[in-house]
């Protein structure tokens, strides 16, 4: 069964060092990693796997690319829902291009400066729903966060392009209100405006680890900085924010959510 329209069906690292990279998130993640044939012999692309199910991609990227982690939104009209971003005053970074046996897929910025993809699976791929988000299921990305210049703007403009409902907020005081983000029964996270001018506008995924505590040591060892918690969060959760060695900031989270 498809992912629903809207869904988060995949997350890349692009990364100056992948096997550094590997090393780096197998440790706190548990990932294993294989690699993706290329057609042609161009750039190589590692898959993480959690036991035989892949959910994130590693690359290096085309020469220039930005480097950090991206998402991918599944949509069944890449060209349609590239025009509506355009239309509604955001960019394409990469036009809307097939990959054999991969899908069609573009790089795009929303009005606000935030960068993502949009996707269309190859029937090569089949029927199969992506598990790569998961409020529950370990090795996944279970919190997908939008930090944003202005989200009463960005909030109906994900809601027109990938079909978002938001009806429940949380007051963080002075910082304004925390929006919750869902897409059919699921929560896919959240998206709140930036605290300061300094701060990037970008989506932060969390990805489900045992121990987010265990893994302060390992992200330090490493030669990455832990830049937030750990800290409790509502929902019962537990969550530190992260620059790895190579300075992509990822989130980690442990617990259940309730």
């Amino acid at each position: 069964m498809p992912n629903p329209h809207g869904t988060p069906i995949w997350y890349e690292l692009m990364t100056p060092d992948v096997e550094a990279a590997k090393q780096f998130y197998g440790d706190i993640v548990g990932w294993n990693f294989t690699q993706f044939p290329s057609p042609d012999g161009g750039m190589q692309y590692t898959i993480g796997n959690v036991g035989e199910t892949g959910v994130v991609g590693l690359t290096t990227g085309p020469d220039g690319s930005p480097k950090g982690w991206w998402t991918y939104f599944y949509v069944t009209d890449v060209d349609a829902k590239v025009a509506e971003v355009e239309g509604a005053g955001g960019k394409t970074h990469m036009p809307a291009t097939d990959m054999p046996g991969v899908g069609r897929m573009a790089f795009v910025e929303d009005p606000q400066g935030v960068m993502f993809y949009l996707m269309r699976p190859d029937s090569a791929m089949g029927d199969r729903e992506s598990t790569a988000f998961s409020p529950t299921l370990p090795g996944r990305c279970s919190w997908n966060e939008l930090v944003t210049t202005d989200q009463k703007a960005a909030l109906p403009f994900y809601q027109s392009l990938l079909g978002w409902t938001s009806t429940e907020v949380m007051s963080m005081g002075e910082h304004g209100d925390y929006t919750f983000l869902d897409c059919g029964d699921a929560r896919l996270g959240a998206m709140m405006d930036r605290m300061s001018p300094e701060q990037p506008v970008k989506w932060t995924f969390y990805f489900h680890v045992a121990d987010v505590d265990a893994a302060v040591d390992t992200v330090k060892a490493a030669g990455g900085q832990v830049i937030m918690g750990p800290m409790d969060v509502p929902g019962g959760q537990r969550i530190i924010i992260v620059v790895d060695p190579q300075g992509a900031s990822v989130g980690f989270v442990s617990g259940e959510r309730q």
